[in-house]
């Protein structure tokens, strides 16, 4: 009996933003991506080797490690659904392509929908990746030794566009990208992750690229790290981070390592405008082993809901949220562009909805809206290469789309 299947064909836009530092404006071009309706993959259990089309309307379930060998693709059409049991994890040595829209995306979660019951995608090796529209929830199942698995990892010089997806409830970092990676991430929500560690963007090695737009709330360690490598100081990490919303980010390591809403060592580069940064442990550290000399800031806003907070490892030890906006530990200074809070009430971002955490757990539930209310600071404040408003949601709707 053959089964007729109606296939969407989806148009999807990837935001290319082209590589600037902070004295070239804005360029933003884009690409349309064809999904093919060729290949369809049958809905069901799949395991060991696929490639082909994950398709409209269809839910698959993963019982096993799946691998997309190289010069293979796996593609996924708006509203594919896959499930994933026993731990299992993609490998990705090919191309990768999740491509939902907003109507329609693409869901990846574990059977159990619980934190850290999956491993995610490992493409250390990959040829390609993009993630758009998509829903990875719950990643981050430990693997052979126990450790806690990263839910996108990528150790190639290769393209990496993740845009408009959702990334949830994973146990480590939740991106991983190293060894010269080209990276467009933009308009994404990284929420509640990481057990004591992980951070939400963890570039190094050489990795180039914009970070941009995105919502990081509630993250075990750094919202965005940047490092290039002792052992290797080139080609040098460098990054354009801006108009991001980096909140309650980094606390639960304590005072012996906290994190922070932007990180910049190791002989790094990062350019870090237009971000709005609330109840972070830590908000801009630049530390003396980066290229602090390249390095460029400004035009950030620091707000804190609380004036201190108990250290979670220690809870005798009271933390000055505000103090550390510009750690004295690190080598960044405020700017006379920057909006600085200084008690409570003084500029407040005004998201739609906060629940004023400082410090949540994995699997936390973000029913936050970090959209900003019409008499926001954040408007209007910003470096206008990069953007006139401050954070993810901006007037020109340029911004995150969530």
């Amino acid at each position: 009996m053959k089964v007729k299947y109606i296939f969407m064909l989806a148009v999807g836009f990837i935001a290319t933003v082209t590589f600037n530092s902070c004295k070239k404006a804005e360029l933003t071009t884009f690409t349309q991506i064809k999904i093919p309706t060729s290949s369809p993959i049958q809905p069901g259990n799949i395991s060991g080797f696929v490639k082909g089309t994950l398709v409209t309307g269809e839910t698959y379930t993963i019982t096993a490690d799946v691998t997309v060998k190289k010069g293979d693709t796996l593609y996924a059409q708006p509203g594919a659904n896959v499930i994933v049991k026993n731990n299992s994890q993609v490998n990705i040595q090919g191309v990768l392509k999740l491509v939902g829209t907003k109507d329609q995306p693409v869901y990846f979660n574990s059977d159990s929908n619980k934190p850290g019951t999956w491993g995610g995608f490992q493409c250390d090796t990959a040829q390609a990746i993009t993630i758009i529209w998509t829903h990875v929830d719950n990643t981050g199942g430990p693997d052979a030794s126990g450790s806690a698995r990263g839910t996108l990892k990528v150790k190639a010089p290769i393209n990496v566009d993740i845009e408009d997806s959702w990334f949830t409830n994973g146990q480590d970092d939740l991106m991983a990208l190293s060894n010269g990676a080209k990276v467009t991430i933009l308009r994404n929500t990284i929420s509640s992750s990481g057990s004591t560690d992980g951070e939400g963007i963890n570039l190094k090695t050489g990795v180039t690229g914009n970070v941009a737009y995105n919502v990081i709330f509630s993250q075990a360690g750094s919202g965005v790290k940047l490092e290039t490598s002792s052992s290797k100081p080139f080609p040098q990490t460098e990054v354009n981070v801006y108009n991001n919303t980096l909140v309650s980010n980094g606390w639960r390591r304590g005072s012996a390592e906290p994190g922070r809403a932007v990180s910049v060592g190791v002989n790094a580069i990062g350019h870090i405008f237009n971000n709005i940064i609330v109840n972070d442990y830590h908000g801009i550290e630049l530390f003396d082993d980066g290229d602090i000399a390249h390095t460029t800031y400004g035009n950030n806003l620091f707000y804190a809901t609380v004036d201190t907070y108990a250290d979670l490892v220690d809870p005798t030890l009271k933390i000055n949220i505000r103090d550390g906006f510009y750690p004295p530990s690190g080598l960044g200074k405020p700017q006379s562009t920057d909006l600085i809070s200084k008690k409570i009430g003084d500029k407040d971002p005004m998201f739609v909805k906060f629940d004023g955490t400082v410090a949540a757990p994995n699997g936390y539930p973000n029913t936050n809206d970090f959209r900003l209310q019409s008499t926001s600071p954040a408007f209007s404040a910003g470096n206008t290469q990069y953007n006139l408003d401050l954070g993810a949601y901006t007037s020109d709707d340029k911004g995150n789309k969530h």
